[in-house]
């Protein structure tokens, strides 16, 4: 970069081991991330993997993952302040005014050739004082490096645009899709030293959901409950994760594959009344039945059905009682979960005026086969 007031990142090796646990590869399927010499922006995962040979003066972290925030601010405290003694100003965003911001970069750093200041939770703090952040953003202190941590950063403001060209806008937003599997497979084999099933993967983002932070807590309690074993498996992620909710939700999907739709409504009952929210609800129930869909296919085609159960993820455990729940409902209703588990996706989403509790029953009513095709 050609930026004047640009800081050399060390090459000595002061980034630690991996870069990160939140690093992931550009191969992931990352949308968002781009090329930084063309656009200053990128995301906080493609920062942490290859990070930019200088910095910028001014570096805007944008977004609601503060895990990878966290990340971001560690990996350039890492890379640009020297030692133990020297360390990074850190004001709250919601109490920090901008002359006491300003005065600290402009001081010149006692121990070290450069300041590190962060203002967190900034939101608030670039609203009430944008024009002057955008006059320091365009001739920044030479020997400072200022960072805030911001909910949103819109295009089309002038702060924006200046920091688009002498800047950085880092992107700490949510993963998605192959991303965030591949954050998770890289961070059980870089952190903890294990590998993980993509079944494990799957059924770990229903039950903790996309924050990297949870799912950083998950799979530290996953590598310690596997002990010596090298592997985390979905047998491990559903015996550990989620807790009492998650052995309910599994004790409802049984019910429901079972016949018994009296015990599975009681389950889902006990489910809402304790807080659970209905997407995580649908997200287990979901997990169970979208392995039954596969299968149904896979015996159309001419696979046995209980090898189909097999090749669609069904644990060894639960080959038997499927295979007996599709027997019980019959191809035609099988063929139909797929298009039950949508509905019930889109009407919780607001494409149904009935209540949320009403949509589930539906479901379970319809999944147990005790109603008409």
């Amino acid at each position: 970069m050609n930026d004047p007031h640009s800081q050399k990142i060390s090459a000595s090796g002061n980034r630690p081991c991996c870069v990160s646990i939140y690093a992931v590869s550009r191969e992931a399927g990352n949308p968002s991330a781009t090329c930084f010499g063309a656009t200053r922006r990128m995301h906080a995962t493609e920062f942490l993997q290859k990070p930019p040979e200088t910095l910028p003066s001014v570096i805007v972290l944008v977004g609601d993952e503060r895990a990878l925030k966290l990340s971001v601010e560690q990996a350039i405290v890492a890379a640009t302040l020297e030692g133990d003694d020297d360390a990074p100003t850190k004001f709250a965003g919601r109490d920090a005014d901008l002359k006491t911001v300003r005065d600290e970069l402009l001081t010149v750093s006692m121990w070290g050739d450069l300041r590190v200041v962060i203002v967190e939770d900034a939101s608030d703090f670039v609203s009430n004082n944008r024009a002057a952040l955008e006059t320091y953003a365009e001739k920044p202190a030479k020997k400072s490096l200022l960072i805030l941590d911001v909910k949103s950063m819109p295009k089309n403001t002038r702060l924006y645009k200046i920091l688009a060209k002498s800047g950085l806008v880092v992107d700490c937003t949510e993963l998605k899709g192959a991303a965030l599997n591949r954050w998770i497979v890289d961070a059980a084999k870089c952190q903890y030293g294990k590998t993980i099933d993509a079944a494990a993967v799957g059924l770990l983002i229903e039950l903790a959901g996309p924050n990297l932070g949870l799912l950083d807590q998950e799979l530290s309690k996953l590598a310690s409950y596997v002990g010596d074993l090298p592997n985390i498996d979905a047998d491990a992620v559903r015996r550990l994760v989620g807790g009492w909710k998650a052995e309910t939700t599994w004790a409802m999907t049984d019910a429901v594959r079972d016949g018994r739709l009296g015990d599975a409504l009681t389950a889902l009952d006990k489910l809402l009344n304790s807080g659970e929210s209905p997407y995580r609800i649908l997200g287990g129930v979901s997990y169970v039945f979208r392995k039954l869909t596969v299968a149904t296919e896979l015996s159309r085609q001419g696979i046995n059905l209980k090898t189909a159960l097999k090749q669609a993820g069904a644990f060894p455990h639960e080959v038997d009682p499927a295979s007996a729940y599709l027997r019980r409902i019959g191809r035609p209703r099988a063929e139909r979960i797929s298009n039950w588990l949508l509905t019930a996706d889109t009407s919780l989403k607001g494409g149904s005026r009935i209540s949320e509790r009403a949509q589930l029953e539906l479901l379970l009513v319809q999944l147990s086969g005790q109603t008409a095709v």
